[in-house]
């Protein structure tokens, strides 16, 4: 007998997977925690796979759930997207959006391309920043959803993973001097804390030559040959240069890229938006 995925199951189960707890996901798809408990054994007799793993912490997927999460979320984008179009409900209101600078040049343009048409009556508004100030800025309620950067080992949901490189002019030389000149965002943002680090623990002379807020300042920079920068390796432009280990500069950390957004009091249209940030982002 031919079975099917039920939109419910997938639903209860993606909220699982991104509150990695079954009473944070039964409040928020409005179901008691023993409903949803049942929910999670129909759909893993259904696929016939274990999904979710039990820890001391919640709950965490398995290797076929992970693999599930991929689908069950193109699944539940395309479902509300068709119903939102043939019913006319197009989703309407102010959506304010956090997103550091790298991002905001390397992802946000095809993440917007993907979901304002289909929102044509929604307005967004887009604010760039390093991800203290967008953190703080979210704590505070004055964004709707944000973007941002943690530690890989930060635990949570993780939609993408980028490595943090140094950075160069094409035509700077191969060797810098000692101690070595650094662009360098805000001093409590991860690329600053990163590299510092590296080189403390390479014992690497260096000094902090420019300091900016913008990623357009530290680009700036660079291009100017007077300085090393760090930045995430998506936001990399074309005529800077990643630096190799042959430079003779120490490895950086790879970091993650996570959402945040107050699940209990998210709008419609927050929640469209960050189901479909869910669905696209890992695959950019």
């Amino acid at each position: 007998m031919a079975h099917s995925l039920d939109i419910d199951l997938l639903r209860s189960f993606a909220a699982v997977a991104e509150t990695g707890a079954l009473s944070r996901a039964a409040e928020r798809v409005s179901r008691s925690q023993a409903a949803l408990s049942m929910q999670m054994k129909r759909l893993e007799d259904l696929v016939a796979q274990p999904l979710l793993r039990r820890t001391g912490r919640g709950v965490s997927l398995t290797v076929q759930g992970e693999r599930l999460l991929v689908h069950a979320r193109r699944i539940l984008s395309a479902h509300d997207d068709a119903l939102a179009e043939l019913s006319g409900r197009s989703l309407t209101g102010t959506l304010r959006i956090g997103c550091p600078d790298d991002y905001a040049q390397a992802f946000l343009p095809a993440l917007l391309r993907g979901f304002a048409p289909r929102h044509p009556a929604a307005a967004i508004a887009v604010v760039c920043a390093a991800t203290p100030r967008l953190e703080e800025r979210w704590q505070r309620g004055g964004l709707d959803l944000a973007l941002v950067s943690v530690a890989r080992s930060a635990g949570g949901e993780i939609l993408r993973h980028e490595d943090l490189v140094w950075v160069a002019p094409r035509g700077a030389p191969a060797a810098w001097p000692d101690p070595l000149p650094l662009a360098l965002g805000d001093p409590d943002t991860l690329d600053h804390r990163a590299a510092r680090a590296a080189l403390d623990k390479a014992g690497r002379p260096y000094r902090i030559a420019y300091a900016s807020g913008s990623l357009s300042g530290l680009l700036a920079v660079t291009r100017s040959e007077q300085a090393v920068a760090v930045l995430t390796r998506a936001a990399v432009p074309p005529d800077l240069r990643i630096l190799t280990r042959s430079s003779g500069l120490p490895a950086l950390p790879r970091i993650g890229l996570t959402i945040r957004m107050d699940e209990a009091h998210a709008t419609p249209l927050t929640r469209a938006f960050a189901a479909h940030v869910r669905s696209v982002l890992p695959a950019l």
